[in-house]
């Protein structure tokens, strides 16, 4: 064992030596003073959210819901995306007749390759956060099983106004029960994947697609 693990080892023993043994974490109240809850009207949340999506080079458009198949149609265009993942769940009223879906179904799922093979993929969400221009997918009807909106290089995704919340923690909050009852994965992603390495030499496409868009829909 390494000098560097066993030092942090002995300092998570010591931290614990003066811990009653029936003691259990939910016994300790945590302090939360951080805001748990917005303020902002839904005009308000919509805007930040586009700014702050757009500060992590990615595309968002806002469009009212009879524009929405015309915008993901130009979108798959401009793209170049014509073979397309479609995650279980998706509307099919949503799919432009220009291109081609390959459907991700539950009993029939695509291989990794196909995946990765694939012009890209379009998902909706379970959730938006307005604070860091997050979009959170819990694999539920139309955002499929986490491999699809990883292999992909292109994934467009579909946002209602009404899914878009203010701060983290009121995402957090919306799935603490889920995550204790089901389980699901749950999948935070702001921006196209991008990482850089010790010069800041920018890489993008290396945890998920290069390119991200989304299209908020105004519901009103």
């Amino acid at each position: 064992m390494s000098n560097a693990k066993q030092e942090v080892l002995n300092n998570i023993r010591n931290a614990l030596e003066n811990v009653p043994g029936k003691e259990h974490a939910e016994d300790n109240k945590v302090s939360r003073g951080y805001r748990q809850k917005g303020k902002l009207s839904q005009r308000e949340l919509v805007k930040l959210f586009i700014e702050r999506v757009s500060e992590y080079k990615a595309r968002v458009s806002h469009v009212n819901g009879d524009q929405l198949i015309g915008a993901i149609s130009e979108s798959c265009q401009r793209e170049n995306v014509e073979n397309i993942v479609i995650p279980e769940g998706f509307p099919q009223q949503w799919i432009p007749d220009a291109i081609s879906p390959m459907w991700d179904r539950f009993e029939k799922q695509l291989s990794h390759q196909e995946l990765d093979a694939s012009d890209g993929v379009v998902t909706t969400c379970a959730l938006a956060v307005a604070q860091t221009g997050s979009i959170i997918l819990d694999a539920g009807k139309g955002q499929g099983r986490r491999a699809v909106s990883l292999l992909p290089d292109y994934h467009l995704c579909i946002v209602k106004e009404s899914q878009i919340v203010e701060l983290v923690p009121e995402g957090f909050a919306y799935f603490e029960e889920k995550v204790k009852k089901e389980g699901p994965p749950i999948t935070f992603i702001s921006g196209p994947s991008a990482t850089s390495d010790i010069e800041l030499s920018r890489v993008e496409g290396v945890h998920g697609p290069r390119r991200l868009e989304i299209i908020v829909i105004s519901e009103n």
